[in-house]
């Protein structure tokens, strides 16, 4: 299983959020470009990068920030928050991004999905499915929807994407574990690819995690907070 730092990105800084609620953020870095770059320093192989800011107002709004980043790193990024448009996923794939992190549009707008996945082939692009009690999140996690996780998992794989990341928001940022059932379920019941995220707080998290069949785990504040290192958690994952 891959472990994947992840950077969250909010007016130009690198923060965490406390169940995705942006009013209690917590600000680790003024320099997310050092961060990543330390990151890779220590062994990640794939980093995952999210405009905050984006995924709120639905335009990403750090894109010289993340540009900087792909540029200065030698392992792939994938993107997301606010790619709601087919002008800005074509910008961060033909600006280096190695996939393009779909949220909001694969609920209101699977279309978007079925072109990038024709035109740029599916491996190129992740579903975000952020779920609370089981039932899919849109627009930065502020808004609901009437879409299950594991439906919308279903529909999606139908559009060619072979590749989910599967957020449990009320663990995230949380320290409390992930859901370790819903992940399994994903895997089991779609075939699909899963990155989990949400809740990573123990190296026994990454072991049980490894148990579901995901591909990858992303971290965050385990990372940040010295919960576990990247190294430990590398080790972690291969058993």
């Amino acid at each position: 299983m891959q472990i994947i730092p992840s950077i969250d990105l909010k007016n130009g800084r690198c923060v965490r959020l406390y169940q995705g609620d942006f009013d209690r953020q917590t600000v680790f870095s003024e320099n997310p470009v050092a961060v990543a770059l330390g990151w890779q320093e220590q062994g990640g192989n794939l980093l995952h990068l999210v405009d905050l800011d984006g995924a709120a107002g639905g335009v990403p709004a750090n894109l010289s920030i993340i540009t900087s980043i792909v540029h200065a790193l030698d392992i792939p990024v994938q993107v997301g928050g606010g790619i709601r448009e087919r002008t800005t996923a074509d910008s961060l794939l033909l600006a280096g991004v190695a996939r393009v992190v779909i949220g909001t549009a694969a609920v209101e707008n699977p279309e978007l999905l079925k072109g990038l996945c024709q035109d740029y082939g599916g491996e190129r692009v992740v579903v975000a499915v952020d779920a609370r009690a089981g039932m899919v999140t849109i627009r930065g996690w502020t808004a609901g929807s009437q879409v299950s996780a594991l439906e919308l998992a279903r529909q999606v794989r139908d559009l060619g994407v072979p590749r989910l990341l599967y957020t449990d928001v009320s663990r995230d940022g949380t320290l409390t574990s992930p859901n370790f059932a819903a992940n399994a379920e994903l895997v089991r019941e779609t075939g699909m690819k899963v990155q989990a995220s949400g809740g990573v707080s123990t190296l026994d998290d990454i072991r049980q995690l490894t148990e579901t069949g995901a591909e990858g785990v992303i971290i965050g504040t385990a990372l940040y907070r010295g919960a576990i290192s990247l190294e430990d958690a590398i080790k972690a994952a291969k058993g």
